[in-house]
This record gives C-alpha cells, structure tokens and sequence, in this order.
C-alpha cells in the first residue's frame, strides 16, 4: 500500500511543529473533535498536509465554497504528487437546482446539462476511495447531499483479467447497465467501442487522457493495456483492471424493476390524495411526469431526476438519510474542516433550504413525497458519519472550542509579518479622515478597503470619494462574480486605489498590496460586527508589513474590545518569535495571476451558466428582473462582437430589441 507522503522543500517552521505533533497525537489516540486556531498566512495548509502524514489515513477536506475548495485541491495536489488527490463538487454547487415558485406559477427545471470535467472529478473521487487508502479528498459542503449507494457502485464493477473467457456481447450488456453507451466511431469518456476481437472502454473517472484495451484471443482476453486515447500510444500493460460505474446512480436491473413497482404503489396513494382534494393540475401533472420517468427505467435503466427516487429503489424507510460521499470513506477516516466558523454552520442550514424548495414541488404536483429524502443530511446525521474531526480556523466558534479536548494554536507567521496594528476613532468627521489615509497609502503604493453595513452607503461612498478624485471600486451582493473577480485584479494591479464593501470576506484571497482598512459603524452589533467578523477583517492586512485597521465608532463594544484584545495577543507572540530569530517583516510578494487565475476562469464559467438560467427563466414582466436579463444579454452582445462573431451578436441584438419593444426597458 502506498503511503502518504508530502514532497515539499520546506520544514515545519515557527509553531507548525508543535501544532501538527500535538493535533497528529490527538488523532492517534482517539480525540473525536480537536482544533486548529491558526491565523492567516501561518502556513495552515502545510500544517494540514504534515498531519495527514503523519496519521496515514484516507481524508476529507470540506470548504464553505468551491473557489476555496479549488484553491486547497491544487495546494494538496502539490504536496501530494505520489498519492490520490481528488476534488468533489456537487452539481448543486454549479446548476440551479429543480424548484417551483408558486407566487408566479414559475418551474425552474433542473439543467440536464452536465459538465464533463465536474463530472470526471466526483467519480474520480468515488473510484479512488474504492481502489485504494492514500487518498485525500477536497469537497464542498455540498458533500452531504444524496449520491448514490456505495454498495451498489461497488458491486456492479466488472472485473476482467488476462485468460478468463470473455462473451463480447454480454460484455457490451453489462457495460450498458453500467450506463456506458456505445460508440464505434469515436471513442469517448463514458463510452466503449467494440472493433472485431478488440474492446475499448473509456471510463469517465480517468484524471487523464487514457483508456483500456481489450484483446481476445477467441474468447480468452490474451491482452489488456491502458492507452494514451489521443496519441494512441500504450502507457502500462496490465494483467487486470476493474471497471467501475459511469454514473453514481446505478442499479441492477432486477432491483430497479422491483423498484419501479414501489414507486408505482406511492404513485397510486399520492394521486388518490390529490384527487380527494380536487386538485386535478396537480392530480395531471404528476401522474403524466412519474409515469414516464417509471417507463424510462424499465426501457433504459435511467431517466432525468433518478436522484429523486432514491429511497424507493434503496428500499429506504421514510426519512431515512441517503448515502452520500461521506459513506465511501472507511470507518476510520479524518476529516479537517477548513474555516470552520463559516462551514459548520452552513452544513447545518442545508437541510432545512433543501426541504423547504422540494415540499413546493411535491405540492405542486411535480415529485412524490419520496423526493423529500433525497436530501443532503441533517447536522446530527453528518456528526454521527464523522470519525474524527479537525477543526481549522483563525476564529473559532464557542461550539467547536467546547467540543474539542484540545485547541492547539499555530500564530506565528513564518515569514514574521504581524498583525496590523488598530486604532479606533470617532465616527465624527471620519469621511476626511478616511482620505486623508488613503492618499498616504497612494503615496507608497499602497491599497485600502472600506467597509460599510449597506449597499446604499457603499455606493455612496463610492461618489463621495471618486469626487475627491480618487479611483475607488465597490463589491456586494449585486456585483455578479465574474465581476467581482475583475474589481478584485484592479486593485491590485493598482487600476483602483479603494474597494468598498459590505462583507469583504467571502471573496477568499489574499490581497498583499492592502495596507490599510477603515471598519465604519464598528462598534454596531450585529453579525457584520461580531468578534469573529473584526478578527477575520484585521486579518486582511495581516498580509502587508504597514497593515493598520482604524475602527471608527463612538463607543467600544464587547466585540470591538475582544478583537482588539486577541489581535494584541497574537502581535505580542509574532514579535517575540522575531526578535528571537532575527526576523525583519516583509510585505509577501505574489503575482496578480497566482491568486487570481483560477477564480477568474471558474468566474467565467459559473458567468456562463447564470447567463443561461436567466436566459431560460427571468419574468420579462419583472422590472428589475428584465433590467438584469437587459444587462446580461448587452454584455454578452459586446462580448461576441469583440470576438468577432458577429452573426451571434446580430441576433442577440435582435433579441434585445424584441425584448424592449414588448415589455419595455
């Protein structure tokens, strides 16, 4: 068995060494919950990383949001180039999910569909946890909804090796209950061909460009090989392999029949129960949509929506949890839970959003009742799947410290930057004072952030000072991502000199070049302002050796007092460790494009996609809805026509035009 093993050329530096001891032991020895206090830039991932060496066993990696869990993939990737590094996201995490809005009659289908690459990814994932130990797996939150049986995934592989008897036909049928379609002429993922005495099989979870051949010799397989699908070329020669489903939703024949008699039976029932109430819409719409799905599985072992009828087929009881990633992993698995003070609560809160847009649907006559358990899992069903669990975070919750037997800290920053130094101020004439800073930081190069409690004074302090002549960007929840990605670059690069926001936070990446940060209304209560809000937002200029917070309020809040109090703390400890080692703080240098490469391109995509859900779903009669399509559409317009694809932006004019002569602007 192949060991996990970090390639890197650093060692363990400041307090790393004591926190991956410390937590690794804490591990061996039975701890359930620990926690890692770490700040930014004190090298967490790395200290991740060393943990999992050191307790050799298969992990799960869980992120708030799919650009951290990208930036974390491509980290472990580098540190584990020998071993199984896989990234699962769940289609929720990229399409709009299947809901009905009854105020305007609206069905929001489910996007059918999927992308190649996210695709390849999950099951990748799925086939590494089947076939070895030495994997880490980087997920969403997303992980905890419904996936498929890991019993039936596995039992369904088809095994071949060299000298067993091997009917091409039946091989193909098998294949085909696997969901791998057929096709002779080309050869792609999901797919196989067969060509005389010779099979191909090109699985989707292959990470790389290869498939298999199969050679028979009659009917005994003389020869198996993995080749290189484009040049052709053999890469290794094998005595045997394993081919595994194409999809995670696969049943044996046989069970999906008796299944289909289940749901037939909860059709029955439910359709009585509309009819009794005279809703004959629903009564219709319900019987027609479940029929056809019922007859699609018979014919083709699959249909549209499987996933909603995965407790029939299960055999499931009514509210039972679904299986999901988390049951693919052994029993003794680790799981870090990164920035915990965000992502525990939000695995919390799944449940109850999903319940709440599939009990519309079951109303409305759109899904069964069953539907309702096909479900991510509640929190109490997700902390019984944990085995041992690490929380990582620089400000954890009072639940997760209450729950760990230890909290081990990890302040000290490798490269000797300190926390920025604070100062609170009275909101009185605070507007001069804020520019006053920045024309300081504009002097040396420096960049600034703003932070304000709503949209409205974010916009206007966006004119108050772009009238002082200063180049000044604003974010919040309006600003569509692919957007946010290209502000985030401006200021960088220093096109923009302020960026003011609401909750700066969710954008996930560090922003070197900031060296100063105004908080406004800092001393508010509320979540914008609560102790861990103030730690994570001073923590933004912990990344520039001039970083300075200046609070402005006209009292000081518990929260304000408790921020202040522990960023001291963790200044005192830097400046300690340098002093000791000689260390001098320097701003960290990173080129624009090595933090903001991937989000620009996974912006560009999830850009793409929302284009493609307004398209297909905006009320024209919605005013503010039209003026966002309107948007969107002029966008897309100028865009093609920078490319020169002037026939699609000719039509996309056209469309606008119809779009404003009919409903208006």
């Amino acid at each position: 068995m192949r060991k996990l093993e970090v390639v890197s050329p650093y060692e363990p530096a400041g307090d790393q060494g004591q926190a991956i001891e410390k937590l690794s032991e804490g591990f061996l020895r039975g701890d359930r919950y620990q926690t890692l206090k770490g700040v930014t830039g004190s090298g967490k991932t790395f200290t991740m990383a060393k943990i999992i060496e050191c307790v050799q066993r298969p992990t799960l990696i869980i992120s708030h949001n799919k650009t951290l869990s990208a930036q974390l993939y491509r980290e472990f990737k580098g540190f584990f180039p020998n071993n199984a590094v896989e990234y699962f996201v769940s289609y929720y995490d990229y399409y709009q999910p299947e809901a009905y809005v009854p105020a305007r009659d609206l069905y929001i289908e489910k996007d059918a569909a999927i992308n190649e690459e996210i695709d390849k990814l999950r099951l990748a994932a799925t086939y590494s946890l089947m076939e070895r130990r030495d994997v880490i797996v980087v997920a969403t939150v997303s992980c905890i909804y419904g996936l498929g049986m890991p019993d039936l995934y596995r039992d369904m592989r088809i095994h071949v090796e060299i000298g067993e008897k091997l009917d091409i036909r039946a091989f193909a049928s098998q294949l085909v209950s696997l969901q791998y379609k057929r096709n002779d002429a080309v050869l792609d993922r999901g797919n196989f061909r067969i060509r005389g005495d010779i099979l191909e099989v090109y699985p989707p979870y292959m990470e790389t460009d290869e498939a298999y051949k199969i050679e028979l010799d009659w009917e005994d397989v003389a020869r198996i090989r993995r080749f290189n699908v484009v040049s052709g070329n053999t890469v290794e020669e094998l005595d045997e392999t394993v081919f595994y489903p194409a999809k995670h939703f696969v049943v044996p024949h046989d069970q999906l029949i008796e299944a289909t008699d289940r749901i037939k039976a909860e059709l029955d029932e439910r359709l009585a129960e509309l009819e009794a109430e005279h809703k004959l819409l629903e009564y219709e719409r319900l019987k027609t949509r479940t029929t056809y799905d019922i007859e699609m599985m018979k014919e083709m072992g699959y249909c549209s929506g499987i996933e909603n009828y995965s407790a029939p087929i299960a055999g499931r009881a009514k509210g039972e949890p679904p299986a999901t990633l988390l049951h693919y992993f052994p029993d003794d698995f680790l799981c870090l839970i990164d920035e915990a003070h965000v992502t525990v609560p939000q695995l919390g809160a799944m449940y109850e959003g999903d319940r709440s847009r599939k009990q519309n649907l079951i109303d409305f006559g759109f899904r069964l009742p069953s539907a309702l358990d096909n479900r991510p899992l509640k929190f109490a069903e997700f902390s019984k799947k944990m085995n041992q669990v690490i929380y990582i975070t620089a400000t954890p919750r009072k639940e997760e410290v209450k729950q760990s037997t230890q909290v081990v800290e990890q302040l000290i920053r490798p490269t000797g930057l300190l926390d920025p130094l604070i100062d609170v101020r009275p909101s009185e004439g605070q507007m001069e004072d804020i520019h006053r800073e920045i024309k300081e930081r504009i002097k040396r190069g420096e960049r600034s952030l703003v932070l304000t409690l709503t949209k409205k004074m974010a916009e206007d302090l966006t004119d108050y000072l772009t009238g002082l002549a200063l180049k000044v960007r604003y974010i919040h929840s309006e600003i569509d991502t692919f957007e946010r990605v290209e502000i985030l670059k401006q200021l960088r690069t220093g096109e923009a000199d302020v960026l003011i926001g609401i909750n700066l936070l969710r954008e996930g990446i560090d922003l070197p070049e900031v060296s100063f940060i105004a908080i406004l209304d800092a001393d508010k209560i509320g979540f914008l302002r609560s102790v861990t809000s103030l730690i994570q937002i001073i923590g933004r200029a912990a990344r520039n050796a001039n970083g300075t917070v200046v609070m402005y309020a006209d009292r000081m809040s518990d929260a304000m007092e408790e921020a202040i109090k522990e960023t001291r703390h963790r200044r005192a400890i830097q400046e300690a460790y340098n002093k000791a080692h000689g260390i001098t703080p320097s701003t960290i240098k990173k080129e624009v494009q090595d933090i903001l490469e991937h989000q620009e391109k996974e912006a560009k995509a999830n850009a793409d996609l929302e284009f493609a859900a307004l398209k297909k779903n905006a009320n024209l009669f919605s005013p503010k809805e039209r003026k966002k399509l309107l948007k969107a559409l002029y966008k897309e317009m100028s865009d093609c026509a920078d490319r020169l694809e002037y026939e699609q932006a000719a039509a996309l004019r056209d469309q606008i035009r119809e779009i404003e002569a009919q409903y208006g602007k």
